[in-house]
């Protein structure tokens, strides 16, 4: 343990005195949490829609200023063609066009004296024209309108009645604002932890074999597995510190939410940050140059960490090629830990699957990590 401590400290003097190892590993990360957390936005708001009102009537245009102030919709481009409605969106002016044709007021109207019978059975619809071009904004648009639609239905119908049939109380947990920063910010700690810890342990093995204290370090008497030991307990500390940042920048400034144990995650981040190290040692075994080192640091952890985790694409859409390959991703089980612990409160009961593919993953990463560097150094 002494010989571990010294090589432990004398890296630690080492990242005090590299200024850019400390951008890399403070700054950096805070700065990718802000930019990401703005940028990456699944919010679909600001939808371009027109309004065709053949109805002109007091209802109809009360409807149509209620698709304006509700937030979702801002007016179309150009002015939409009444001959032709869909050639705002042959031209990308608009995303949907509602249509009100005439009979819109009397319909509501006699929805409100109770004579409900003309809309119930359909004799009046209202037209929605949507551009699929845009397949996500075009299913927005379409929720939207018929949200808007039915709420401003509801405001016409006598009072103590209720529409037959089923009706839908619908409610969202753990995250019932809908906000994407929810959904990316706990992502993002996991993205950054990886890219962070695999990219400076990477660099520095290899910035060591590069300048030759590597050598020298092996003429003491100290064995490979002490070296590992010294050298990544530091960058433990280190990427925990970037995380605990990085969670107090997600709940105070993003406004994310943590209802779990800060222990358990704690835990699994210990675990995490190992696999990532072990990723960042095998690096350094491969290549000989720090640049060569960063930059397949920046290959193997960040793709793969980004589009295979979960953290934008969901996994079950993926080819079934790709949904195997998913499970070589350590950051797949931390983004669903990290995640239910923090906006769920889940335990390890909820948790033990994940728990044990990523422990798993961290054990034969840092088993092969160890060897390779052995044999290397040997």
């Amino acid at each position: 343990m002494r010989k571990i401590r010294q090589i432990a400290l004398k890296e630690v003097r080492h990242i005090l005195r590299d200024s850019r190892s400390l951008i890399i590993a403070i700054a950096m990360p805070i700065l990718m949490t802000f930019l990401y957390g703005y940028a990456i936005n699944l919010d679909v708001k600001n939808i371009r829609l027109a309004v065709l009102d053949f109805d002109q009537s007091q209802i109809s245009r009360q409807l149509s200023s209620r698709f304006y102030s509700s937030g979702y919709f801002i007016p179309p481009r150009g002015e939409p063609d009444i001959n032709d409605p869909e050639a705002v969106l042959r031209k990308g002016q608009a995303a949907a066009v509602v249509v009100l044709k005439p009979g819109f007021g009397e319909a509501l109207g006699s929805l409100q004296s109770g004579l409900y019978s003309g809309l119930s059975k359909g004799k009046y619809q209202v037209g929605v024209f949507l551009d699929g071009a845009d397949a996500n904004t075009a299913a927005a648009a379409g929720s939207y309108t018929s949200l808007i639609i039915f709420q401003y239905m509801q405001e016409f119908l006598p009072p103590n009645f209720t529409m037959p049939g089923v009706t839908i109380a619908q409610q969202v947990r753990y995250n019932p604002d809908l906000k994407s920063s929810h959904f990316f910010v706990p992502g993002l700690i996991a993205i950054i932890l990886m890219m962070i810890s695999a990219m400076l342990t990477s660099v520095t093995i290899a910035r060591e074999k590069e300048t030759g204290t590597m050598e020298q370090l092996l003429t003491t008497p100290i064995t490979p597995r002490q070296i590992i030991a010294g050298k990544t307990i530091p960058y433990i500390g280190l990427a925990l510190l970037d995380g605990f940042l990085i969670l107090a920048f997600g709940v105070f400034h993003f406004g994310v939410p943590f209802v779990g144990s800060t222990w358990l995650l704690l835990l699994f981040g210990v675990i995490y940050v190992t696999a990532a190290l072990s990723i960042g040692i095998l690096i350094s075994t491969l290549v000989k140059t720090q640049q060569l080192a960063l930059m397949a640091a920046q290959l193997i952890t960040v793709l793969p960490s980004v589009m295979l985790s979960g953290f934008i694409f969901e996994i079950k859409n993926m080819p079934t090629v790709l949904q195997w390959v998913t499970h070589i991703v350590p950051a797949r089980y931390f983004i669903a830990i990290i995640r239910g612990i923090m906006l769920k409160g889940a335990d390890l009961t909820v948790l033990w699957t994940e728990s044990l593919f990523l422990l798993g993953l961290a054990a034969f990463l840092l088993t092969v990590a160890a060897k390779r560097f052995r044999m290397k150094i040997g």
